[in-house]
C-alpha cells in the first residue's frame, strides 16, 4: 500500500468513525433540509447547547458543516464537498476491503492481549472466532516444513497451556495441522504473522471457558 493509500484509508476511517454516532447523524439529516442555528437543533433533538456544539464540532472537523455567523448567531449547514470527499474515498471498493482488514487485524490483536501473557495462554475462548485466532497464534510456534511425533505436539502446545488435546485437537480441526500415521505437520501458512505476539502484556479480561 502506497503512503497516499495509507492517508486515504486513514481519512476514510476518521469519517466512518465520526459518522458513527445516532445524534451526528439526526444533524446532518436537519442540515440537509435547511441550516440550523445551534439553539434551533438542541430544541428539535431535545439536547443541551453544549452537547449539539460538540457534536458540531466533530461534524466540522471534517467538513460535512459549517458554520456561518449571522449577526450574534453561529448558524450551519451541510457542506456538500464534504459529502462528495466521502463518497469518492468509498467509490472505490477495494478500499472497503483495506478498512475491512484494518479492523480485523485490530480485533486479532485484542484477543491475542486478552488471552495471551508472558506467551502463555491465560484461557481458551469458548466464541469459535475467538479460539481460531488463538490457534493460529499456537501454530506459528510450530516449524514449517518439520514432522513431530504426538508426544513433541503435546510437549510444545504444554508451553503455553496445559490442555493439550483439545489444542491439538483444534489445530487438526481448523486444519493448521495434518495428522498422519501419528505424526503432524504445518499446513498453514497464517501463523507465521503472529509469532512473537506471545510477549504482549494482556488487559484485564475474563477468561472464557472451552465450549464442552
Amino acid at each position: 500500500m502506497t503512503q497516499e493509500e495509507q492517508d486515504e484509508l486513514q481519512t476514510l476511517l476518521v469519517y466512518l468513525k465520526t459518522l458513527a454516532d445516532q445524534t451526528r447523524l439526526r444533524i446532518l439529516g436537519l442540515l440537509a433540509a435547511e441550516k440550523r442555528s445551534v439553539e434551533e437543533l438542541a430544541a428539535l433533538l431535545d439536547l443541551k447547547a453544549s452537547t449539539v456544539s460538540w457534536h458540531l464540532a466533530r461534524l466540522k472537523e471534517i467538513d460535512l458543516v459549517v458554520m456561518k455567523a449571522e449577526g450574534n448567531t453561529h448558524v450551519y449547514r451541510m457542506n456538500g464537498r464534504g459529502l462528495g470527499r466521502i463518497n469518492k474515498l468509498l467509490a472505490a471498493p477495494e478500499r472497503a476491503v483495506m478498512i475491512g482488514d484494518v479492523e480485523a487485524d485490530a480485533w486479532e490483536r485484542k484477543v491475542l492481549r486478552d488471552f495471551v501473557e508472558e506467551g502463555r495462554l491465560k484461557g481458551i475462548p469458548a466464541y469459535r472466532k475467538k479460539r481460531q485466532i488463538i490457534v493460529r497464534w499456537l501454530v506459528g510456534q510450530f516449524q514449517q516444513g518439520r514432522t513431530y511425533t504426538e508426544k513433541e505436539v503435546n510437549e510444545m502446545i504444554a508451553r503455553y497451556h496445559p490442555d493439550t488435546a483439545y489444542l491439538r485437537r483444534e489445530l487438526v480441526g481448523e486444519k493448521l495441522m495434518q495428522r498422519e500415521h501419528g505424526m503432524y505437520w504445518r499446513t498453514d501458512a497464517d501463523g507465521d504473522g503472529m509469532d512473537g505476539v506471545g510477549e504482549m502484556k494482556a488487559e484485564a479480561a475474563p477468561q472464557d471457558k472451552p465450549e464442552a
